[in-house]
């Protein structure tokens, strides 16, 4: 286990949703698991006017997303709210950060903190910048007496151009190394241990390439719609808010080659790789290649659900996809001519993350007397939510005379694992930047990559130069996606919530 420092965790936005829902809860939990410095201190910094007492009061004694209240002792609370403080200030006015430098500088003395700092940027993207520039201006970027980070929440950028832009004004102020740029789908352990199944097990390894795969594919559903998120949303899009970041991230993890070492810099390297290998688009190709979707109003279970352009905030006559199928290429050694499928949706019938390797078929057709059953593809899924496990499928014999087979499931879950704390994302990523350790972060030079691969893509539907089909809710979306796979009767797998009886009982 690293050691971790003695620190302060400086949370901009801190009387905002997320810090409430996920980062203090969060802390929390590091706080009870005794992961935390013996001197910790955290900052809530917002423009709403608290005093420390009332703060405290909002975000621990009040908060119902700390862990469930039953196991939580009043005890615990108490001590915990000790080390949360607050400060009122002006994020767009450079001199107030000399306030909240003061501050610091009073909490160093006291708690003896080292003047280590994290600042986690949960503000929306237009103040990443002016934070940056602020936090610069009063020297507490500077790394003379200890270290300090900035952790930036998605989007990284809206586009190439602006995420350059990003990129280039936060390393005005902050190296490279003292950024990381959080996606929360890394912090999962599932996600995290896609890395160990392909590089520690000799069964995977050697198969994990052109010459006994297949395709890969890559589903990311959610059963909800916008909910009251419309007016965000439909400035974003599935494609933003969901391909150029997470699914992307899971493809680097499939897809890219062992590194030397098991650190940042090398990991991180290799994954980088994955996406300068991407084949880019023509406009052929994302006419042919990248289906949209957007879903429509429909009935789910007896309750009737409003289509997207229905949804408050949203734009009646708006274009914004909810749903995005990408088929793409990665021109390397290992994936040269193995399709990658990936997809993501709202108003899908099930929410369910999962990466699927479908594996050739073997070349000796020795079974062949029933033709449906001659020449299974064995699969491998890497379930990482719910239900969160890994199933491999394969072909058995049915018991009794002659050699019918039938694909059975063999499987593993997490929740098996009933006397070890599977900890939360965010709480994983918090404990990482706390130690330095920046594996499960994004690079500047990653996202900026990614983004190359997206813009054309943005820039066509931008154009009208690709079709949006509508998909009634509660549905796998547009039929038409269907017809990026490869091969005779190959579809996409429509995954169950459940991950053991897959195909026994089924949302849809």
């Amino acid at each position: 286990m690293k050691k971790t420092d003695d620190q302060v965790l400086v949370i901009f936005g801190g009387s905002g949703d997320l810090t409430k829902r996920k980062l203090i809860p969060a802390v929390f939990n590091l706080f009870k698991g005794g992961f935390l410095a013996e001197c910790y201190a955290v900052v809530g910094v917002g423009r709403t006017a608290y005093s420390d007492e009332e703060y405290r009061q909002s975000v621990v004694f009040e908060n119902e997303h700390l862990t469930d209240k039953n196991k939580v002792s009043q005890d615990d609370l108490n001590a915990f709210s000790k080390l949360i403080h607050y400060q009122s200030l002006d994020t767009k006015n450079k001199e107030a950060y000399a306030t909240l430098k003061e501050r610091l500088r009073a909490l160093d003395e006291e708690k003896a903190t080292c003047h280590n700092y994290i600042f986690y940027l949960s503000t929306p993207p237009s103040l990443y910048e002016v934070i940056a520039e602020g936090l610069a201006a009063n020297g507490l970027n500077s790394q003379k007496n200890g270290w300090s980070r900035l952790i930036v929440e998605k989007p990284f950028g809206y586009d190439l151009e602006s995420a350059r832009h990003l990129n280039q004004h936060l390393r005005k102020f902050f190296e490279e190394d003292q950024i990381y740029r959080i996606d929360h789908y890394l912090g999962k352990e599932t996600v995290q241990n896609m890395f160990v199944t392909r590089f520690a097990n000799s069964i995977f390894e050697p198969l994990w390439n052109r010459n006994y795969i297949h395709r890969v594919e890559i589903t990311a559903a959610e059963s909800v719609g916008v909910e009251k998120r419309g007016g965000y949303y439909d400035s974003s899009g599935a494609l933003r808010d969901m391909v150029q970041n997470h699914l992307f991230q899971l493809v680097a993890l499939v897809a890219m080659e062992p590194p030397v070492k098991a650190d940042a810099e090398s990991i991180r390297n290799e994954k980088l790789k994955v996406f300068q290998s991407l084949r880019p688009y023509t406009t052929e190709d994302i006419a042919k290649n990248v289906i949209r979707g957007q879903y429509t109003a429909s009935t789910i279970r007896g309750e009737k659900v409003p289509g997207y352009r229905e949804e408050e905030g949203v734009d009646p006559n708006s274009k914004t996809e909810t749903y995005a199928a990408l088929k793409f290429y990665i021109d390397n050694w290992r994936w040269a001519g193995v399709p990658f499928y990936i997809r993501t949706g709202k108003r899908l019938p099930t929410r369910v993350t999962e990466v699927v390797i479908h594996f050739k078929p073997n070349h000796h057709h020795l079974f062949s007397a029933n033709p449906h059953l001659a020449n299974p593809q064995n699969t491998l899924v890497l379930r990482i939510q719910p239900n969160e496990g890994i199933l491999l499928k394969f072909a058995m014999k049915i018991p009794g005379a002659g050699y019918n087979t039938e694909h059975v499931n063999m499987d593993f879950h997490y929740d098996d694992l009933s006397n070890v704390y599977v900890p939360d994302a965010y709480e994983r990523l918090i404990l990482d930047c706390m130690q330095g350790d920046a594996t499960l972060y994004a690079r500047g030079d990653s996202t900026e990559a990614a983004w190359e691969f997206i813009d054309p893509i943005l820039k066509a539907w931008a154009n009208d130069e690709v079709p949006i089909y509508g998909y009634p809710s509660g549905t796998w979306g547009p039929e038409n996606a269907d017809s990026l796979i490869e091969g005779d009767k190959m579809t996409w797998r429509y995954p169950c919530s459940n991950l053991t009886n897959d195909g026994n009982y089924c949302e849809l």
